[in-house]
């Protein structure tokens, strides 16, 4: 299924141990002991050279395992090693370390405008402190308000007002904070209009700022013909990479229906502009010295389309894998796919070792290596006389592959499965084919008057006929299987459940079988447990909206929000969505903050409510001067939308346990507050820039 002997695929022996390697040095990060690791490396070095010189001698033949256990250690090792030295925060050079009033920075990818918000990251190369200037790096994140003519390579100076990227405050929510650091990105900066100077353009890489400056070209192009909005979005991802401009509607058609791949320039896609160029260049095969040129004209071409949409680490693996695949056939050597694939991870991880935390490189790779191993046993179901219904077959077995080997990864990040992707994958085969080679067309003739027209309008019309397509599919009843929250244990469990199966299928071996229905086992167990204790809990959450105001009120299955937030607000999707699906919540009602409501286990009127044992009274503007006749017992008193009042006033009314302060309050209030319930010794918490508060009640 996968080689015949070990000595076909080498490199997947080494990377192996290298994963794991990486992993281990990302997730612990053991720079104080990097000393200790580099001497383990060479003395196993020392002993890997000194085995091999005393093969005969020291009869080392009888200990086969040895040079492999070896060369494992080694490549664990070397794997740990590369992701520490990887993370930019562990140099004593990194920009933080070293105190700074300006820092001059040069902006290393293209700034994209939205929002009213200009962001961009821009490598730190100087700080300056009183007059003096000295070398740093690190890597910082930029926001500027308006719209600026900065872009790739330009440097600029900005002051070192540099804060920490804030951690996820609520359950659920995703953790943008580790998204950035797996890209070094540990630190960010708002700057205003004239805040910054620019210093000197044209600092980067001049064959990055080249690929920009064409893309920018060819997505101008792009404008020029075609009117629909959505269109010209999806054509400039798919055919060159470029995201900018995707609305949130369109991404979540593609997710919904399993096709997010078709706007990711990958494999596929560079696959199609392969055939292309073959077919384009096959002439020269009728020439003496025609196959070598034809294989460096194509290697050159692919790796300058990898280079206009992005150098991603998907195109990155298809044009190292497409350009050993060509040169093997060029010079008629056998090739086994598994070691080209092994071979491109092994360069792309020695390059940058955080390739491995992103989630594009890890489905990428996971996708072609269950491509690789698992579509021949699945294509070996069902046998069709009929060529129509093979090739039909082939495709459906090449979707299955892939989708099954990478439901858990898919799960485990963005918690659905696509019920149709199987149907919608069909649908978009010839789709993409066409908007691929017309757009392909399109740029290359577009100065051409009648033809371009021509082109712009077929292309425009098959990417919208794609997108109604598969909007039909995303609406279809039962499209997809929502809020899947998988555990790091659950993920592995499925992923041992699934590689069992397949297994199980190919070698007929009853032990494999009872290893994916012990997995099976366990995975149901886990949710079960989950799900009890989903329907027996009930809480209240306090969560940190940012200058929102924010509650949730759970009882099993069953949940209401009180909020100042519209369902369809951004920050409702991004924080309070998140928690009720994670928290297994199916019935929700979202409440104003004036609006009443009485249902069994909770009771709210005006600003006072009543969640089972629990009281909550909300101190806004409505009710702060309020005189009572006696004082009223709460449990959480829940301070927000900025009142101007002070504790002692609250005293005279209130009895409470606990003091909850949000973010909507303005910071001097809070400051006030919070020096007030220190000098009272009253129990507080503050919920602005901290970690929401989940209470529990009986």
């Amino acid at each position: 299924m996968i080689a015949n002997h070990k000595g076909e695929i080498p490199v997947v022996t080494l990377l192996l141990p290298f994963l794991p390697g990486i992993a281990i040095g990302i997730a612990f990060n053991p720079v104080n002991y990097l000393p200790v690791l580099w001497s383990f490396f060479i003395g196993l070095i020392i002993l890997f050279i000194t085995l091999n010189i005393g093969y005969r001698r020291l009869a080392v033949y009888k200990f086969r395992w040895l040079g492999g256990l070896l060369m494992s250690l080694l490549m664990l090792i070397a794997g740990c090693i590369g992701a520490v030295n990887s993370i930019e925060l562990n140099n004593p050079r990194h920009f933080s370390k070293i105190p700074a009033q300006y820092l001059s920075v040069v902006i290393n990818n293209e700034p994209q405008l939205k929002n009213g918000l200009l962001r961009f990251t821009a490598a730190v190369k100087q700080s300056i402190y009183q007059g003096q200037v000295t070398a740093v790096n690190g890597t910082l994140l930029i926001t500027i308000k308006g719209e600026t003519a900065l872009k790739y390579g330009d440097g600029v100076l900005i002051p070192a007002t540099t804060t920490l990227i804030d951690p996820p405050f609520n359950p659920g929510e995703f953790n943008y904070k580790q998204y950035l650091a797996h890209q070094n990105i540990y630190h960010q900066a708002f700057l205003y209009p004239g805040q910054f100077k620019t210093l000197k353009r044209n600092q980067g890489n001049p064959l990055i700022a080249y690929a920009l400056k064409m893309r920018q070209q060819m997505v101008a192009k792009f404008k020029q013909q075609l009117h629909n909005p959505d269109a010209i979005a999806v054509a400039s991802t798919l055919i060159l990479g470029y995201k900018a401009d995707l609305s949130n509607d369109i991404l979540q058609a593609y997710s919904k229906t399993g096709t997010i791949h078709v706007l990711s320039v990958s494999g596929a896609h560079v696959a199609i502009i392969y055939l292309l160029l073959q077919w384009m260049l096959s002439f020269l095969d009728r020439y003496k010295y025609g196959r070598l040129i034809k294989t460096i004209v194509i290697i050159l071409l692919i790796w300058y389309y990898a280079m206009l949409s992005g150098f991603s680490a998907a195109v990155c693996r298809s044009a190292v894998m497409i350009s050993m695949v060509i040169v093997g056939k060029t010079f008629v050597r056998h090739i086994n796919m598994l070691n080209i694939l092994a071979i491109s991870a092994f360069m792309l991880l020695l390059y940058n070792p955080l390739y491995i935390t992103d989630v594009g490189f890890q489905l990428s790779y996971l996708a072609v290596a269950g491509l690789i191993i698992f579509q021949p046993i699945v294509y070996g179901w069902f046998e069709f006389k009929n060529k129509w219904t093979d090739k039909l077959w082939a495709l459906c077995s090449v979707s299955i592959a892939a989708q099954v080997i990478t439901f858990p990864l898919s799960a485990f990040y963005f918690h659905q499965f696509p019920v149709y992707f199987l149907l919608s994958n069909l649908l978009i085969i010839i789709p993409t084919s066409v908007i691929m080679y017309t757009g392909i067309s399109y740029l290359l003739f577009s100065w051409v008057p009648v033809l371009s027209t021509i082109l712009a309008w077929v292309l425009e019309k098959t990417i919208l006929l794609m997108n109604k397509a598969l909007a039909i599919v995303e609406y279809a009843p039962f499209a997809s299987i929502s809020k899947i929250w998988f555990t790091t244990t659950e993920y592995l469990i499925t992923d041992v459940l699934m590689v069992g199966l397949f297994c199980f299928i190919y070698y007929k071996r009853s032990w494999l079988l009872k290893l994916s229905l012990v997995c099976l086992l366990l995975l149901s167990i886990s949710i079960s447990f989950k799900r009890y204790n989903s329907i027996n809990t009930r809480s209240v959450a306090f969560l940190n909206l940012r200058k929102n105001t924010g509650m949730v009120f759970k009882s099993g299955n069953n949940a209401i929000v009180v909020s100042n937030l519209a369902d369809t607000d951004k920050s409702y999707t991004y924080s309070v969505q998140p928690y009720l699906d994670s928290s297994k919540v199916n019935n929700t009602i979202l409440l104003r903050l004036d609006q009443n409501i009485s249902v069994p286990y909770l009771k709210k009127r005006g600003n006072l409510i009543q969640f089972y044992d629990k009281r909550i009274l909300l101190i806004d503007n409505r009710i702060a001067h309020m005189q009572l006749p006696q004082k009223l017992k709460t449990d959480y008193l829940y301070i927000t939308q900025n009142p101007y009042i002070s504790l002692v006033q609250i005293n005279k009314n209130y009895e409470y346990q606990t003091l909850v302060i949000d973010g909507s309050n303005s910071s001097k209030t809070i400051s006030q507050l919070e020096t007030e319930a220190r000098t009272m010794h009253i129990n507080y918490r503050i919920i602005k820039r901290n970690i929401s508060l989940v209470a529990l009640s009986n």
